[in-house]
């Protein structure tokens, strides 16, 4: 309909001279280009406002939506509330103070002596890629971001850090650098290098934990199945397991949503469900068979253990969640949660 309208614009206009009856056109070229000037600053200006986050005072109706942290808290592994006296969202893209933040997702938590360390993706809004941040808290409850902690030339997310022989490590995802890449702390919590790459293919949110003398790993391939690996160190070789891929072509349990949680005997293993929509909720299986050539997983009673809410912070969706042990049968967690925005005039901002 543009189109033909702008062609009409374009159209000759006819008119009689008095000079000897002729007859000249006059073709209205600069309003034409005037039009299409004016269209190409309003697309730009929308793509950007989008870019860092802000919308221009124009009237139009979009969706537009965020993912931001919160705590949580559970008297077992598999039943979790919001945290009293805190409001949650505790970290959103509000909060990162040295680039211009899209949203904040994928938060894993570790304690070192009395300080808690948050490590979160960042999807920066002029690279249009994740970086890895950190925050900080004494209590769990109250957090401070300090910076970004990695930004490589690709995208980055999942930084599921752990440690092994008393030093931090880090396994993000960094799928677009076809790889599943190692990084050490040579200063916690900010300065990480990589130290090599452990499985050379395109995986999403790797997964590793250490059991019964051996270190496994979970990641997503791109059709949503689960593949299983099993080393002796984290460094590798990395050998995958003969089950593999141990969850096939599932869009309700193939995709790993935060770290594996250990208690006693017991292996307590969280998956996205993105049946209906991507990051709609989070459910838990325990896995009651694990060895260099069996797997077997059933899933929870109460899974699953974090979803939708329907209105605030977390409207949307949740799908990732790392709990640390902070009493008996008491856990806190980090989570995530999605909220979108229908939304007309003014960005929400």
């Amino acid at each position: 309909m543009f189109w033909t309208w702008l062609k009409k614009v374009e159209t000759p206009v006819v008119r009689e001279t008095k000079r000897e009856g002729t007859i000249s056109a006059v073709r209205p070229g600069r309003r034409k280009y005037f039009i299409l000037g004016a269209v190409a600053v309003l697309l730009i200006g929308l793509y950007l406002g989008f870019k860092l986050g802000r919308m221009p005072n124009i009237p139009y109706v979009s969706a537009v939506g965020e993912w931001s942290v919160g705590i949580y808290v559970g008297d077992s592994l598999s039943v979790f509330q919001p945290a009293e006296g805190i409001t949650n969202p505790v970290l959103s893209r509000h909060d990162i103070t040295d680039i211009i933040a899209v949203f904040v997702a994928d938060p894993f938590m570790v304690r070192e002596k009395d300080s808690f360390y948050m490590f979160i993706e960042i999807l920066n809004a002029i690279t249009n890629q994740g970086d890895i941040g950190v925050a900080v808290s004494s209590d769990a409850l109250h957090w401070e971001y300090k910076q970004v902690v990695l930004d490589e030339p690709f995208h980055l997310s999942y930084p599921h850090v752990f440690k092994w022989n008393d030093e931090y490590y880090m396994i993000p995802e960094s799928a677009r650098a076809f790889g599943v890449r190692l990084y050490k702390a040579v200063e916690f919590p900010f300065k990480w290098e990589v130290v090599s790459t452990l499985i050379h293919d395109r995986l999403v949110d790797p997964t590793i934990f250490e059991h019964d003398g051996k270190w496994w790993l979970f990641a997503c391939t791109n059709n949503s199945s689960t593949n299983l690996y099993y080393a002796d160190t984290p460094l590798g070789p990395w050998t995958v397991h003969p089950q593999s891929p141990v969850v096939k072509h599932s869009f309700r349990r193939g995709r790993p949503g935060g770290r594996i949680s250990l208690f006693g005997d017991r292996i307590i293993r969280y998956v996205q469900d993105c049946h209906q929509t991507y990051g709609r909720q989070l459910k838990a299986f325990e896995i009651t068979e694990l060895t260099t050539t069996s797997f077997a997983q059933i899933e929870l009673p109460n899974s699953p253990v974090l979803r939708e809410s329907g209105e605030g912070w977390n409207a949307d969706g949740m799908h990732q969640l790392d709990p640390i042990q902070i009493g008996p049968n008491k856990w806190i967690a980090v989570v995530d949660g999605y909220n979108k925005h229908w939304i007309f005039g003014n960005y929400y901002y």
